[in-house]
């Protein structure tokens, strides 16, 4: 016969509460019993004694609820694996986001070439180009500042300053003569139609302009 294990009336929950982790089989069952005269209360997986109350705290389990507890018990343990597998690849993944973040903070620009203001820039050139007529002043000055502003837009400071030092520089103007005005009888101007103005002759040309040797810039 299997040994009671006894305990006072003040002392009933703790031991019940002690009883649940004893290491008896699973599909055990569990009474609790009251002696009547005394009010002694003992638990065992036997039986009572004889005259004492039995209680069944725990049912004997079958086996088809034993292999059902074994398989939630299984679940969750997997659960459980797949949870922490889950955080640890996302730590993982995480860990690498930051540390691309600097190389991408250290990837090289974009060339200007590329860039929305360079697109707009050559356009509004090319429509100006479309109706503008370079041999008037005001259309020469447009254009001038439109492929000025081109260049700006679309060249790198290397390309710029290359560009610059290309560009071939203004003589210096000589000092002016002074002009002499000797008196006389007025004189009519001819009536025949002044000669058109010598065409430009050009130096040299670059990606965007053409240079004559005074200096001056034609867009091409």
């Amino acid at each position: 016969m299997r040994q009671h294990r006894s305990v006072s009336p003040l002392g009933s929950t703790a031991l019940f509460l002690a009883a649940a982790a004893l290491a008896l089989p699973l599909s055990a069952q569990v009474l609790r019993c009251t002696d009547p005269a005394t009010g002694r209360v003992t638990y065992t997986d036997a039986s009572c004694p004889r005259g004492a109350a039995a209680h069944e705290v725990e049912a004997r389990k079958s086996a088809a609820e034993l292999a059902l507890q074994e398989e939630q018990a299984r679940q969750a343990l997997a659960r459980k694996q797949e949870r922490r597998q889950r955080e640890a690849a996302e730590r993982e993944a995480q860990h690498a986001r930051d540390d691309l973040r600097p190389l991408a903070g250290s990837a090289p620009p974009a060339s200007p070439a590329e860039s929305a203001a360079c697109r707009q820039a050559h356009q509004e050139l090319l429509q100006l180009q479309a109706r503008a007529d370079p041999s008037l002043y005001d259309d020469a000055l447009l254009l001038d500042q439109a492929q000025r502003r081109r260049e700006l837009a679309c060249l790198s400071p290397a390309e710029l300053a290359r560009l610059e030092a290309q560009r071939p520089r203004p003589a210096p103007a000589a000092a002016a003569s002074p002009v002499i005005v000797v008196p006389g009888h007025p004189q009519r101007p001819p009536l025949r139609p002044r000669p058109p103005p010598p065409r430009p002759e050009i130096s040299h040309c670059n990606v965007f302009r053409c240079y004559d040797r005074q200096g001056n810039a034609y867009p091409r």
